[in-house]
């Protein structure tokens, strides 16, 4: 009886200590072991009961350190995912669970290049750790508090700006094949002037282009913007999170009142890493080798772009879309097109003619427009858009002489002026950006005589 009292004693001296600060009890770290080995994943044994989807584990290797995504759990054993491609697990071997994994943005980021793990590949200084913690998996703001999506911005590319404007917060996705010029558009966008900071995730790139891009195509906003690169070298884990952590920059920027344009290229190859992952993890694929957590995972990402809550910045995000044989019905791009606030749809057949940008004006459309255009406007595009439309059916008719001059006003006048709207839209990286879409428009309508002219209202 004496003993227990000795005990319930000491433990009520004991919880005393604790609840004033005096005494400290060391977190106990549990492990398990590496059960089993693939080219892709490992097993490990003995953590299940102490993991959840998305925690990070570490297997020490000597003096390194590798690290891994829980992707799967079962009674047996958990599947990891690593990030580095090596695969150094080894049967046996300890692992250890970790945290989540987090970032500290900080503004001197701002003509840096990084990694998908925010680890420095410039030969600039280390980068410096801001006081605030965030999360790679953050949630979107709520729907009903976030700031409306009305402010217009001008990209400085006359065809961007006449017929698919942007609004500050919006997204938009840019639709093409390979080799049509989707960076080059990419490019033209990042060096505009109306944003505070452009943070860029190149994602499965070529890594000979990571210099090229960053030397020549950001030249001009290389100290505004954050450079985040995954090559396609890397391993599907780091080409699946180089987007969020570029996404996760944009917050912070945003939260600080800044307008940001977050540029991920390519957001196709995301969807490609993401399936590795999914696959991994043993989903079974259901739409051209997609399993359905692709699927969740990209509204997930894009959904955190936009506007941010009342009295913050906005992310306007521009998504480039590698259409996979120029099939524009590919699941991923239907996945995408509907989730977006409008879609830049790039042509094979425009860039063979070497009319750059290569947009295809009738299958290109921004749902925001209506915040950018004047009435006067809005009736102006769609005159132009009309000509171009009769201009391009009238094509094949008119090239086996089975058209007559004269025998219809309408295609007479867009055979006298879609060559020069063309022309007045072809614009390359080198070329300085439009101050005055419409202006310089007419300018190109009106330079021969005044009888066929069509009238550009001023904003």
């Amino acid at each position: 009886m004496a003993e227990g009292s000795f005990r319930m004693n000491s433990l009520s001296r004991f919880e005393e200590a604790l609840r004033l600060g005096r005494a400290r009890i060391s977190p106990v770290e549990v492990s398990g072991t590496v059960s089993d080995v693939t080219m892709s994943h490992y097993g490990v044994a003995g953590l299940s009961p102490f993991l959840k989807l998305g925690d990070c584990v570490r297997i020490e290797v000597g003096d390194n350190r590798h690290v891994g995504e829980v992707v799967r759990i079962d009674n047996r054993f958990a599947t990891v995912k690593p990030f580095d491609m090596r695969g150094d697990a080894a049967l046996g071997m300890r692992v250890r669970r970790s945290e989540r994994l987090t970032i500290f943005p900080h503004s001197s980021w701002r003509g840096r290049s990084i990694d998908a793990l925010c680890r420095p590949l410039d030969d600039g200084a280390p980068l410096e750790t801001g006081e605030r913690e965030m999360s790679l998996e953050a949630e979107a703001p709520p729907s009903l508090r976030r700031s409306r999506v009305v402010s217009p911005i001008k990209t400085g590319v006359r065809i961007l700006d006449i017929f698919t404007p942007l609004c500050a917060g919006q997204r938009i996705g840019i639709f093409a094949g390979s080799g049509i010029g989707k960076s080059s558009l990419v490019a033209m966008l990042a060096n505009g002037s109306g944003f505070d900071t452009v943070v860029v995730a190149l994602v499965g790139e070529r890594g000979r282009e990571v210099r090229e891009f960053i030397d020549e195509t950001l030249a001009k906003s290389r100290q505004k913007a954050v450079l985040v690169v995954a090559t396609g070298d890397e391993s599907p884990m780091m080409r699946r999170l180089c987007p969020k952590a570029a996404v996760t920059i944009a917050e912070y920027f945003r939260d600080q009142g800044e307008s940001v344009l977050l540029i991920i290229d390519s957001i196709t190859r995301f969807a490609h890493a993401s399936r590795e992952v999914f696959l991994s993890a043993g989903e079974a694929p259901v739409a051209r080798g997609y399993p359905p957590g692709v699927f969740s995972e990209l509204p997930r990402l894009l959904e955190r772009a936009g506007p941010g809550v009342e009295n913050s910045g906005k992310i306007t995000g521009v998504f480039s879309v590698l259409i996979d044989g120029d099939d524009q019905n590919d699941p991923i791009a239907d996945a995408i097109r509907g989730t977006l606030d409008g879609h830049i749809v790039l042509d094979r057949a425009i860039a063979d003619q070497g009319r750059f940008p290569a947009v295809n004006i009738a299958s290109s459309i921004s749902r925001l427009s209506r915040f950018v255009w004047t009435p006067q406007q809005s009736k102006l595009v769609a005159k132009l858009r009309a000509l171009i439309a009769r201009y391009e059916e009238t094509r094949d008719l008119r090239l086996i002489g089975g058209y007559s001059p004269g025998s219809d006003a309408f295609v007479d006048r867009a055979i006298k002026l879609v060559p020069r709207i063309y022309e007045a839209m072809h614009q390359s990286l080198t070329d300085t950006c439009s101050d005055d879409a419409f202006q310089e428009l007419a300018r190109a309508l009106t330079r021969e005589d005044e009888q066929d002219a069509v009238e550009i209202p001023t904003p």
